[in-house]
Protein backbone atom coordinates (compact mmCIF):
# COMPACT_ATOMS: atom_id res chain seq x y z
CA UNK A 1 0.00 0.00 0.00
CA UNK A 2 3.13 2.25 0.72
CA UNK A 3 3.72 2.41 -3.05
CA UNK A 4 0.33 3.49 -4.12
CA UNK A 5 0.59 5.87 -1.66
CA UNK A 6 4.52 6.95 -2.72
CA UNK A 7 3.13 6.97 -6.39
CA UNK A 8 1.10 9.56 -6.25
CA UNK A 9 3.47 11.94 -4.89
CA UNK A 10 1.82 11.74 -1.17
CA UNK A 11 4.04 11.88 1.88
CA UNK A 12 3.06 10.25 5.31
CA UNK A 13 2.26 11.24 7.70
CA UNK A 14 0.36 12.86 4.86
CA UNK A 15 -1.41 16.89 5.46
CA UNK A 16 -4.45 18.20 4.46
CA UNK A 17 -2.63 20.15 1.90
CA UNK A 18 -1.09 16.66 0.57
CA UNK A 19 -4.48 14.84 0.41
CA UNK A 20 -6.18 18.61 -1.14
CA UNK A 21 -3.39 18.01 -4.17
CA UNK A 22 -4.15 14.51 -4.76
CA UNK A 23 -7.87 15.11 -4.68
CA UNK A 24 -7.68 17.94 -7.14
CA UNK A 25 -5.12 15.86 -9.32
CA UNK A 26 -7.68 13.55 -9.11
CA UNK A 27 -10.85 16.00 -10.11
CA UNK A 28 -8.55 17.41 -13.54
CA UNK A 29 -7.53 13.67 -14.75
CA UNK A 30 -11.36 12.98 -14.25
CA UNK A 31 -12.34 15.97 -16.00
CA UNK A 32 -9.92 15.07 -18.87
CA UNK A 33 -11.11 11.72 -19.06
CA UNK A 34 -13.88 12.27 -22.05
CA UNK A 35 -11.17 14.31 -23.77
CA UNK A 36 -8.79 10.76 -23.52
CA UNK A 37 -11.54 8.21 -24.34
CA UNK A 38 -12.03 10.05 -27.57
CA UNK A 39 -8.34 10.31 -28.65
CA UNK A 40 -8.20 6.54 -28.18
CA UNK A 41 -11.43 6.25 -29.65
CA UNK A 42 -9.57 7.80 -32.95
CA UNK A 43 -6.71 5.83 -32.51
CA UNK A 44 -8.30 2.43 -32.24
CA UNK A 45 -10.55 3.23 -35.80
CA UNK A 46 -7.69 4.34 -37.68
CA UNK A 47 -5.49 1.17 -36.34
CA UNK A 48 -8.65 -0.98 -37.22
CA UNK A 49 -9.71 0.01 -40.44
CA UNK A 50 -5.63 0.70 -41.47
CA UNK A 51 -4.76 -3.29 -40.81
CA UNK A 52 -8.40 -4.38 -42.08
CA UNK A 53 -6.97 -2.62 -45.66
CA UNK A 54 -3.72 -4.21 -45.41
CA UNK A 55 -5.21 -7.74 -44.68
CA UNK A 56 -7.28 -7.67 -47.86
CA UNK A 57 -4.25 -7.56 -49.67
CA UNK A 58 -1.39 -9.60 -48.45
CA UNK A 59 -3.55 -12.08 -48.11
CA UNK A 60 -2.94 -12.91 -51.29
CA UNK A 61 -0.07 -12.37 -53.42
CA UNK A 62 1.33 -9.50 -54.03
CA UNK A 63 4.35 -8.28 -57.11
CA UNK A 64 7.66 -8.26 -55.27
CA UNK A 65 6.86 -10.21 -51.78
CA UNK A 66 7.47 -13.00 -51.01
CA UNK A 67 5.62 -15.74 -49.18
CA UNK A 68 7.72 -15.27 -45.82
CA UNK A 69 7.47 -11.62 -46.42
CA UNK A 70 3.88 -12.49 -46.73
CA UNK A 71 3.77 -14.39 -43.12
CA UNK A 72 6.40 -11.81 -41.51
CA UNK A 73 3.66 -8.68 -42.46
CA UNK A 74 0.37 -10.75 -41.59
CA UNK A 75 2.12 -11.12 -38.31
CA UNK A 76 3.07 -7.44 -37.93
CA UNK A 77 -0.66 -6.97 -39.17
CA UNK A 78 -2.15 -9.20 -36.42
CA UNK A 79 -0.29 -7.87 -33.63
CA UNK A 80 -0.68 -4.03 -34.90
CA UNK A 81 -4.89 -4.83 -35.15
CA UNK A 82 -4.63 -6.24 -31.63
CA UNK A 83 -3.91 -2.34 -30.36
CA UNK A 84 -7.53 -1.98 -31.48
CA UNK A 85 -9.10 -5.00 -31.08
CA UNK A 86 -7.89 -6.17 -27.61
CA UNK A 87 -6.28 -3.52 -25.90
CA UNK A 88 -8.33 -0.08 -26.34
CA UNK A 89 -11.45 -2.27 -25.71
CA UNK A 90 -10.45 -3.54 -22.68
CA UNK A 91 -8.43 -0.53 -21.12
CA UNK A 92 -12.04 1.07 -22.01
CA UNK A 93 -13.79 -1.08 -20.34
CA UNK A 94 -11.82 -0.75 -17.16
CA UNK A 95 -12.11 3.48 -17.24
CA UNK A 96 -15.91 2.92 -17.26
CA UNK A 97 -15.78 0.79 -14.15
CA UNK A 98 -12.90 2.85 -12.00
CA UNK A 99 -13.56 6.21 -11.07
CA UNK A 100 -10.24 5.91 -9.32
CA UNK A 101 -7.09 4.13 -8.25
CA UNK A 102 -7.97 1.63 -6.17
CA UNK A 103 -6.22 -1.55 -4.88
CA UNK A 104 -5.51 -4.07 -8.33
CA UNK A 105 -8.10 -7.10 -8.94
CA UNK A 106 -7.96 -10.04 -11.09
CA UNK A 107 -9.43 -8.30 -13.90
CA UNK A 108 -6.47 -5.96 -14.21
CA UNK A 109 -4.25 -7.99 -13.46
CA UNK A 110 -5.44 -9.86 -16.67
CA UNK A 111 -5.59 -6.78 -18.88
CA UNK A 112 -2.07 -5.75 -17.94
CA UNK A 113 -0.85 -8.79 -19.21
CA UNK A 114 -2.85 -8.53 -22.71
CA UNK A 115 -1.57 -4.97 -22.56
CA UNK A 116 2.17 -6.42 -22.12
CA UNK A 117 1.39 -9.15 -24.56
CA UNK A 118 0.57 -7.27 -27.30
CA UNK A 119 3.15 -4.59 -26.81
CA UNK A 120 5.94 -6.72 -26.67
CA UNK A 121 4.90 -8.80 -29.61
CA UNK A 122 4.34 -5.58 -31.98
CA UNK A 123 8.46 -4.76 -31.05
CA UNK A 124 9.52 -8.55 -31.40
CA UNK A 125 7.38 -9.12 -34.59
CA UNK A 126 9.11 -5.57 -35.89
CA UNK A 127 12.64 -6.69 -35.32
CA UNK A 128 11.79 -9.88 -37.11
CA UNK A 129 10.92 -8.06 -39.72
CA UNK A 130 14.30 -6.56 -40.18
CA UNK A 131 16.32 -9.43 -39.79
CA UNK A 132 13.81 -11.00 -42.72
CA UNK A 133 14.94 -7.57 -44.87
CA UNK A 134 18.76 -7.92 -44.24
CA UNK A 135 19.18 -11.52 -45.03
CA UNK A 136 17.11 -11.19 -48.07
CA UNK A 137 19.04 -7.90 -49.07
CA UNK A 138 22.48 -9.14 -48.26
CA UNK A 139 22.33 -13.29 -48.71
CA UNK A 140 19.91 -13.30 -51.86
CA UNK A 141 21.85 -16.43 -52.96
CA UNK A 142 21.36 -18.35 -49.62
CA UNK A 143 18.17 -16.82 -48.74
CA UNK A 144 16.13 -19.89 -49.13
CA UNK A 145 18.04 -21.60 -47.50
CA UNK A 146 19.00 -19.49 -44.70
CA UNK A 147 14.97 -18.17 -44.25
CA UNK A 148 12.98 -21.35 -44.84
CA UNK A 149 9.50 -21.73 -44.00
CA UNK A 150 10.44 -23.18 -41.22
CA UNK A 151 12.49 -20.92 -39.58
CA UNK A 152 10.03 -18.29 -40.79
CA UNK A 153 7.41 -20.07 -38.92
CA UNK A 154 9.96 -20.33 -35.61
CA UNK A 155 10.55 -16.33 -35.68
CA UNK A 156 6.70 -15.52 -35.84
CA UNK A 157 5.93 -18.01 -33.54
CA UNK A 158 8.28 -17.06 -30.39
CA UNK A 159 7.30 -13.61 -31.29
CA UNK A 160 3.60 -14.26 -30.27
CA UNK A 161 4.71 -17.31 -27.50
CA UNK A 162 7.66 -16.00 -25.61
CA UNK A 163 6.21 -12.51 -24.58
CA UNK A 164 3.10 -14.46 -22.82
CA UNK A 165 5.80 -16.54 -21.07
CA UNK A 166 8.13 -13.82 -19.89
CA UNK A 167 5.24 -11.17 -18.59
CA UNK A 168 3.35 -14.13 -16.73
CA UNK A 169 4.05 -12.92 -13.51
CA UNK A 170 2.08 -9.71 -14.65
CA UNK A 171 -1.21 -11.59 -14.85
CA UNK A 172 -0.95 -13.01 -10.98
CA UNK A 173 -2.58 -11.02 -8.67
CA UNK A 174 -0.35 -11.83 -5.71
CA UNK A 175 2.55 -12.47 -8.11
CA UNK A 176 6.17 -10.49 -8.08
CA UNK A 177 4.56 -7.22 -9.08
CA UNK A 178 1.94 -4.81 -8.11
CA UNK A 179 -0.67 -3.92 -11.06
CA UNK A 180 -3.22 -0.58 -10.81
CA UNK A 181 -5.75 1.02 -12.39
CA UNK A 182 -4.28 4.34 -13.42
CA UNK A 183 -6.78 7.87 -14.14
CA UNK A 184 -3.89 9.37 -16.01
CA UNK A 185 -3.46 6.88 -18.91
CA UNK A 186 -6.66 4.88 -18.57
CA UNK A 187 -4.95 1.70 -18.41
CA UNK A 188 -4.24 -1.15 -16.45
CA UNK A 189 -0.50 -1.17 -15.63
CA UNK A 190 2.28 -2.43 -13.45
CA UNK A 191 3.27 -0.35 -10.90
CA UNK A 192 7.42 -0.97 -12.17
CA UNK A 193 8.93 0.57 -8.63
CA UNK A 194 7.32 -2.57 -6.55
CA UNK A 195 9.98 -4.60 -8.25
CA UNK A 196 12.27 -2.84 -9.96
CA UNK A 197 14.73 -5.80 -10.72
CA UNK A 198 11.63 -7.05 -13.06
CA UNK A 199 10.75 -4.09 -14.51
CA UNK A 200 14.28 -3.69 -15.69
CA UNK A 201 14.38 -7.48 -17.34
CA UNK A 202 11.67 -6.75 -19.23
CA UNK A 203 12.64 -3.94 -21.18
CA UNK A 204 16.82 -6.34 -20.82
CA UNK A 205 14.78 -9.06 -23.17
CA UNK A 206 12.07 -6.68 -25.19
CA UNK A 207 12.83 -3.21 -25.95
CA UNK A 208 16.24 -3.18 -26.09
CA UNK A 209 16.76 -6.50 -28.05
CA UNK A 210 14.74 -5.01 -30.65
CA UNK A 211 15.81 -1.79 -30.77
CA UNK A 212 19.38 -3.11 -31.80
CA UNK A 213 17.95 -6.34 -34.23
CA UNK A 214 16.42 -3.32 -36.12
CA UNK A 215 18.89 -0.63 -36.12
CA UNK A 216 21.20 -2.61 -37.08
CA UNK A 217 20.16 -4.38 -40.13
CA UNK A 218 18.53 -0.79 -41.44
CA UNK A 219 21.13 0.93 -40.72
CA UNK A 220 23.12 -1.73 -42.82
CA UNK A 221 20.60 -1.37 -45.71
CA UNK A 222 20.81 2.53 -45.46
CA UNK A 223 24.17 2.44 -45.65
CA UNK A 224 24.34 -0.29 -48.78
CA UNK A 225 21.66 1.42 -50.51
CA UNK A 226 23.74 4.95 -50.25
CA UNK A 227 26.45 3.26 -51.61
CA UNK A 228 25.13 1.76 -54.56
CA UNK A 229 23.67 5.04 -55.05
CA UNK A 230 26.93 6.52 -54.94
CA UNK A 231 28.05 4.15 -57.90
CA UNK A 232 24.96 4.57 -60.11
CA UNK A 233 25.01 8.56 -59.95
CA UNK A 234 28.87 8.56 -61.14
CA UNK A 235 28.07 6.01 -63.70
CA UNK A 236 25.07 8.35 -64.69
CA UNK A 237 22.98 5.42 -64.24
CA UNK A 238 20.75 7.20 -61.89
CA UNK A 239 18.02 9.47 -63.43
CA UNK A 240 17.21 13.13 -61.48
CA UNK A 241 13.95 11.86 -60.67
CA UNK A 242 14.90 8.18 -59.57
CA UNK A 243 13.48 8.25 -55.60
CA UNK A 244 15.82 7.62 -53.00
CA UNK A 245 14.50 4.21 -51.35
CA UNK A 246 16.48 4.07 -48.32
CA UNK A 247 15.22 7.63 -47.07
CA UNK A 248 11.59 7.21 -48.10
CA UNK A 249 11.23 4.11 -46.56
CA UNK A 250 14.14 3.55 -43.57
CA UNK A 251 14.66 6.75 -42.29
CA UNK A 252 10.24 6.63 -41.85
CA UNK A 253 10.63 3.03 -40.24
CA UNK A 254 13.09 4.23 -37.63
CA UNK A 255 12.36 7.37 -37.40
CA UNK A 256 8.51 6.34 -36.20
CA UNK A 257 9.76 3.38 -34.19
CA UNK A 258 12.14 5.19 -31.90
CA UNK A 259 9.41 8.12 -31.57
CA UNK A 260 6.71 5.90 -30.32
CA UNK A 261 8.29 3.34 -28.33
CA UNK A 262 11.17 5.62 -26.56
CA UNK A 263 9.08 7.51 -24.43
CA UNK A 264 6.58 4.81 -23.06
CA UNK A 265 9.83 2.94 -22.19
CA UNK A 266 12.14 5.91 -20.69
CA UNK A 267 8.80 6.46 -18.66
CA UNK A 268 8.34 3.08 -17.31
CA UNK A 269 12.07 2.67 -16.18
CA UNK A 270 11.96 6.17 -14.26
CA UNK A 271 9.36 4.98 -12.65
CA UNK A 272 10.77 1.60 -11.24
CA UNK A 273 14.03 3.41 -10.57
CA UNK A 274 12.41 6.75 -8.85
CA UNK A 275 9.15 5.34 -7.77
CA UNK A 276 7.68 8.38 -8.52
CA UNK A 277 5.03 9.20 -11.73
CA UNK A 278 5.28 11.36 -14.56
CA UNK A 279 2.40 13.85 -14.99
CA UNK A 280 -0.60 13.42 -16.04
CA UNK A 281 -0.39 14.25 -19.92
CA UNK A 282 2.85 12.72 -20.00
CA UNK A 283 2.15 9.00 -19.09
CA UNK A 284 -0.91 9.60 -21.44
CA UNK A 285 0.67 10.33 -24.09
CA UNK A 286 3.81 8.11 -23.17
CA UNK A 287 1.65 4.74 -22.37
CA UNK A 288 -0.48 5.48 -25.98
CA UNK A 289 1.71 6.70 -28.49
CA UNK A 290 3.07 3.47 -29.13
CA UNK A 291 -0.45 2.36 -30.17
CA UNK A 292 0.05 4.98 -32.92
CA UNK A 293 2.76 2.80 -34.60
CA UNK A 294 0.53 0.33 -35.41
CA UNK A 295 -1.12 2.73 -38.00
CA UNK A 296 1.91 4.36 -39.28
CA UNK A 297 3.47 0.38 -39.82
CA UNK A 298 0.43 0.66 -42.69
CA UNK A 299 1.36 3.64 -44.08
CA UNK A 300 5.60 2.70 -43.99
CA UNK A 301 5.55 -1.01 -44.87
CA UNK A 302 2.78 -1.00 -46.88
CA UNK A 303 1.45 2.38 -48.39
CA UNK A 304 4.72 3.03 -49.82
CA UNK A 305 4.63 0.18 -51.87
CA UNK A 306 3.60 0.71 -55.52
CA UNK A 307 2.38 -2.92 -55.89
CA UNK A 308 0.34 -3.23 -52.92
CA UNK A 309 -1.29 0.25 -53.58
CA UNK A 310 -2.54 -1.50 -57.07
CA UNK A 311 -3.45 -4.33 -55.65
CA UNK A 312 -5.75 -2.40 -53.30
CA UNK A 313 -7.14 -0.33 -55.96
CA UNK A 314 -7.98 -3.55 -57.59
CA UNK A 315 -9.86 -5.11 -54.89
CA UNK A 316 -11.96 -2.06 -54.60
CA UNK A 317 -12.57 -2.03 -57.93
CA UNK A 318 -14.15 -5.40 -57.94
CA UNK A 319 -15.45 -4.80 -54.37
CA UNK A 320 -17.15 -1.77 -55.88
CA UNK A 321 -18.37 -3.73 -58.96
CA UNK A 322 -19.83 -6.29 -57.11
CA UNK A 323 -22.08 -4.06 -55.05
CA UNK A 324 -23.28 -1.74 -57.48
CA UNK A 325 -22.80 -2.67 -60.52
CA UNK A 326 -25.09 -0.35 -62.39
CA UNK A 327 -23.34 2.79 -60.48
CA UNK A 328 -19.98 0.78 -62.00
CA UNK A 329 -21.50 0.68 -65.93
CA UNK A 330 -22.33 4.41 -65.19
CA UNK A 331 -18.74 5.52 -63.71
CA UNK A 332 -17.47 3.55 -66.80
CA UNK A 333 -15.52 0.60 -64.29
CA UNK A 334 -14.54 -2.56 -65.16
CA UNK A 335 -16.84 -4.87 -66.52
CA UNK A 336 -17.04 -8.21 -63.99
CA UNK A 337 -15.05 -9.85 -67.31
CA UNK A 338 -12.75 -6.93 -66.96
CA UNK A 339 -11.54 -7.13 -63.49
CA UNK A 340 -11.48 -11.01 -63.73
CA UNK A 341 -8.83 -10.73 -66.63
CA UNK A 342 -7.20 -8.13 -64.81
CA UNK A 343 -6.68 -10.13 -61.60
CA UNK A 344 -5.67 -13.11 -64.12
CA UNK A 345 -2.74 -11.05 -65.86
CA UNK A 346 -1.97 -9.91 -62.39
CA UNK A 347 -1.43 -13.33 -60.65
CA UNK A 348 0.28 -14.36 -63.75
CA UNK A 349 2.75 -10.79 -63.28
CA UNK A 350 3.02 -11.59 -59.70
CA UNK A 351 4.12 -15.36 -60.08
CA UNK A 352 7.15 -14.49 -62.46
CA UNK A 353 7.84 -11.47 -60.25
CA UNK A 354 7.91 -13.17 -56.57
CA UNK A 355 11.52 -14.09 -56.06
CA UNK A 356 12.56 -15.86 -52.99
CA UNK A 357 15.02 -12.62 -52.18
CA UNK A 358 11.81 -10.47 -51.99
CA UNK A 359 11.67 -8.04 -48.90
CA UNK A 360 8.86 -7.05 -47.29
CA UNK A 361 7.82 -3.25 -47.89
CA UNK A 362 11.31 -2.62 -49.03
CA UNK A 363 12.04 -4.97 -52.05
CA UNK A 364 13.34 -2.19 -54.06
CA UNK A 365 16.21 -1.98 -52.14
CA UNK A 366 17.25 -5.31 -53.50
CA UNK A 367 17.99 -3.26 -56.52
CA UNK A 368 19.62 -0.72 -55.25
CA UNK A 369 21.97 -2.84 -52.60
CA UNK A 370 22.37 -6.06 -55.39
CA UNK A 371 26.46 -5.65 -55.78
CA UNK A 372 27.00 -5.01 -52.09
CA UNK A 373 27.65 -8.85 -51.31
CA UNK A 374 29.86 -9.59 -54.23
Amino acid sequence: MWHHVEWHNVSAPSTSNDHNLTDSNRAMELAHRPVKIAIILVLGVMITLGNIAVISVISSSVAGWSRNSRYFLLSLTGADSAFGLIVMPLNLGVSLVKNSTVEPDTFCHLVAFFNAIVYSTCMYTLATISLERYIAVFYPLRYTSLMTRKRALLLIAFAWLFPPVLLLPISLPEGIIEVYFSTASLVCKPLYSTNVAYSLTLTGFIFFPCSMVMTYCNLRLWFAAKRQRLKLRRSNMLGQNRPNVASRVLVPVMAAYYACWTPCMAVMIYNAISGSGVSEWIEFVAVWLPTSNGFLNCIFYFWINQSFRRKFRTIIGQLFWGLCPELSKLLGCMSTTGVSDFHRAWDNNNTLQERSSSVSSTCTLLTLAADTHV
